[in-house]
């Protein structure tokens, strides 16, 4: 396991840290000035509606560590970019992107649904065996991911960890929310369980657009070493002449990506330079 991830503990990040003391000053001047209740239950609420704002961020930290994009140590000597895909695996769509994937020759992550996995073992050896690395999107991929306690967060997590395990012989150490959702609750689950929160520098929108030029273009445009591009093998739009968005953008996504002279790696392996510095 890395370095990076063996280091990690439950932490208490400074929105949280923020949000504890004023709980406990709130509860303490309602003990002093007992007139004053109605403004530090005013305070409390408005906390509790900005934490849960944060979460509706994908790409915010306030709520924990979370990769927007490769560590710096990761992505700077060899102009390293990361392609993930989320939502599989499905049985139509994803032989056909590891077939792409090994035709250019490319390695991806591929953030798969636990019970998904459970359905499709096969699928999900095959992106370990072809050298793709695979992460955890959720057993269930719930609209509800984002309300639920910390129970049933443990369950969703910690359940697709062992699908995907009894599948593949690996543990994944990334997770991806569904649809980058999520609450304060997440980060302890995450930091037991050893995984690491990511989201994407940029994305698609490949499972609501039906127009593969314009899905490249938020794709490619501005990109740069240490982008994390995200796709789906999973959910995925269809194309109005047939077939599925995704699947027609990455032969130009890939070819886009080597005309820029990037190179395109695992977050496993993004995340092992980042711990030797290279």
């Amino acid at each position: 396991m890395s370095e990076t991830l063996m280091r990690r503990t439950p932490p208490s990040g400074p929105l949280i840290r923020g949000s504890i003391a004023l709980h406990i000053a709130a509860a303490a001047t309602v003990l002093v000035r007992p007139q004053w209740w109605p403004w530090a239950l005013a305070t409390v609420v408005a906390d509790h509606l900005s934490i849960t704002a944060v979460g509706l961020w994908p790409r915010s930290s306030l709520l924990g560590p979370n990769w927007v994009r490769l560590p710096p140590a990761a992505s700077g000597a060899t102009a390293r970019v990361a392609l993930t895909l989320d939502d599989g695996p499905d049985p139509e769509i994803t032989p056909r992107a590891l077939a792409l994937l090994a035709e250019h020759r490319v390695q991806a992550t591929f953030f798969c649904i636990g019970e998904r996995v459970a359905r499709y073992p096969q699928l999900a050896r095959a992106i370990v065996e072809q050298g793709h690395g695979i992460g955890n999107h959720s057993y269930r991929h719930s609209h509800l991911f984002s309300l639920m306690g910390p129970r049933a967060l443990s369950a969703e997590v910690l359940n697709a960890q062992q699908a995907i395990h009894a599948a593949t012989g690996q543990t994944p150490q990334f997770f991806r929310a569904p649809a980058g959702l999520r609450n304060v609750f997440l980060e302890p689950v995450l930091a037991r369980a050893r995984l690491q929160l990511v989201s994407w520098t940029r994305r698609g929108f490949d499972t609501v657009s039906r127009n593969p030029a314009r899905v490249l273009g938020r794709l490619t445009r501005g990109l740069a070493a240490g982008d994390i591009l995200l796709l789906h093998d999973g959910h995925a739009a269809a194309v109005r002449s047939g077939g599925v968005v995704a699947l027609a953008v990455l032969p130009q996504l890939l070819a886009a990506i080597a005309a820029a002279r990037l190179t395109p790696v695992t977050l496993q392996a993004a995340l092992t330079a980042a711990d030797h510095g290279a």
